[in-house]
């Protein structure tokens, strides 16, 4: 499984470290840019899917860079600001940033709002989903309900994951595929059915279990949790 890729846009070179090592260790790719320059260059090189953007950098601002990028990549931007002035905030936002950081800031926080941009993007490998007792981490590249392994291919775990995110929603097989495969497909409602028994057996679905996995509709699913 992929892991997801970060550009670390920061100008302090402390700073930049010690953020490159934190993410490295919670299993994602990182690349550093120290200026706005370098940032140009690794986004065509490395194509990553989130940056982190310091707004304060020797070259330019980051808000307005941010401008730059949205018209590059879509990838999920989160400023990393020492202004928490509602006018700054707004402007980048306006800009087309995701979502802010305010100096100083805790890792575990700034390292939760990373997991919840790229599971909203789409990106399913990023870090674990709890929906108790069942959790799917994408690190590990395993399931565990109710304190048991479930043994699932890679598929399968995507497909979960994808579940148990959007939990109590009703999603199509297309949606479904976008977002646990990466791409479209015009068989997308065959595939999804396969996989969809696949997991009902495995989790137990049909015999009372924590989860229910109910179709609605032509080609719909709601996954939803049943026992409490």
């Amino acid at each position: 499984m992929r892991k997801a890729r970060l550009l670390l846009v920061e100008d302090e070179a402390d700073v930049l470290e010690i953020n490159r090592e934190y993410f490295k260790g919670k299993g994602y790719e990182t690349v550093c840019a120290p200026t706005l320059a370098a940032a140009r260059f690794a986004l065509e090189e490395h194509a990553p899917d989130l940056i982190l953007l310091d707004v304060m950098m020797p070259d330019g601002s980051g808000f307005d860079f941010c401008a730059e990028l949205r018209a590059k990549t879509n990838a999920p931007i989160i400023f990393l600001t020492c202004r928490n002035e509602n006018e700054s905030v707004v402007k980048g936002l306006l800009q087309g940033g995701d979502d802010y950081v305010t100096k100083p800031y805790d890792l575990n926080v700034l390292s939760a709002r990373v997991a919840a941009q790229l599971r909203r993007n789409g990106f399913l490998s990023a870090g674990v989903i709890e929906l108790p007792p069942l959790t799917v981490d994408f690190l590990a590249g395993m399931a565990v309900l109710d304190r048991e392994r479930i043994p699932l291919t890679l598929k399968e775990l995507q497909l979960l994951g994808c579940f148990a995110l959007f939990a109590g929603q009703r999603l199509g097989s297309e949606d479904i595929y976008r977002r646990a495969w990466g791409e479209q497909s015009p068989s997308a409602s065959g595939t999804v059915k396969a996989h969809v028994a696949n997991l009902r057996r495995k989790l137990r679905l049909d015999e009372g279990g924590w989860f229910e996995l109910a179709s609605a509709g032509k080609s719909e699913y709601i996954f939803s949790k049943v026992r409490y």
